[in-house]
């Protein structure tokens, strides 16, 4: 964890210079993900960056910009739950594909909005507005591609299930319960599947992306770094100890987990914390205490002392 007091240096550390540097050693000077225009902090020396595979930043930014982006599809999962559909005997009757059942080809999706299942209404001098579909009635497919259930279900009503629900109704399905599970892992049972990333909070678009990345971390492996700006943001406190063991998950997985936070449960559950400081603008960009939280804990001159040995006064 880096803590520290606002406006301390913590972001310039970690963005400006840790992810800059690793993001060029790792993926190259002209990678897709390289911000033209941006400079990178200067380091004297960087170790230990050959051991990972990749450095991930994990930010509260939108998963999508449209209604046709959602958990599933962010997940990679929405290709099982349409292979379903276009094994079911209908399907293959009608001569159905697992595209039919896509919203974002021709074919099975409704004209009209294009699968979206709402109009993109501009507004002169307000941002402009998503209505239903009048065609489809926000359904998304074509009426004939809805006479396909599952369980008694359509496509469209599968997309209204919760995670949760879906986890029951799917439970003999190893692969997509498996990505669902990750989902419910990670405090996001209540989402929809089909849910527009248009309607996620930050956080909520956050832990999806956690939840994406515990996914890739079963397939492939690796070792990353992974990068998380205050990811306790609006969270309850019960979220809280569900991203902590979230993060848990990571590191179980054998990745490195470094976390801007202010969030004492948090700070105090970190292997290791770097303290900015001392205090904010030109007062700050200096490390003020590191090591383990205990240790951060007796450093006078640290105002996250303070309030860190009053949490771990709690355990």
């Amino acid at each position: 964890v880096v803590s520290g007091v606002s406006g301390s240096g913590k972001s310039t550390l970690v963005y400006d210079i840790l992810y800059r540097q690793l993001e060029r050693r790792l993926q190259g000077e002209h990678s897709a993900k390289t911000h033209l225009g941006e400079s990178i902090g200067d380091v004297a020396s960087l170790e230990g960056w050959q051991t990972l595979s990749d450095v991930v930043l994990v930010d509260q930014t939108p998963i999508g910009r449209t209604p046709r982006s959602n958990p599933v599809t962010y997940i990679k999962a929405y290709g099982d739950i349409r292979e379903l559909f276009a094994r079911h005997p209908l399907s293959r009757q009608r001569k159905y594909t697992p595209a039919t059942f896509s919203f974002n080809v021709a074919g099975g999706r409704c004209d009209a909005c294009e699968g979206a299942g709402q109009v993109k209404v501009e507004m002169v001098f307000l941002a402009d507005v998503f209505v239903p579909c009048e065609v489809c009635g926000g359904t998304r497919f074509k009426r004939e591609v809805l006479d396909v259930r599952i369980q008694g279900f359509s496509i469209h009503a599968v997309l209204q299930w919760s995670v949760d629900e879906a986890i029951r109704r799917f439970r003999h399905q190893a692969k997509l319960g498996s990505a669902l599970w990750q989902l419910q892992q990670v405090g996001l049972g209540y989402l929809r599947l089909g849910q527009p990333a248009t309607t996620l909070s930050g956080g909520e678009a956050q832990r999806l992306k956690i939840a994406r990345e515990l996914l890739a971390a079963q397939r492939r492996g690796g070792h990353k770094l992974y990068l998380l700006d205050e990811p306790t943001t609006g969270l309850h406190i019960d979220d809280v100890r569900v991203l902590i063991g979230v993060l848990d998950k990571l590191v179980d997985a054998g990745h490195t987990v470094v976390v801007i936070e202010h969030h004492m449960d948090v700070v105090k559950r970190a292997d290791w914390v770097i303290d900015m400081g001392p205090e904010a603008g030109p007062n700050g960009g200096e490390i003020v205490a590191m090591g383990r939280p205990e240790d951060v804990a007796r450093v006078e001159l640290s105002h996250t002392a303070r309030y860190l040995r009053a949490a771990l006064a709690e355990t």
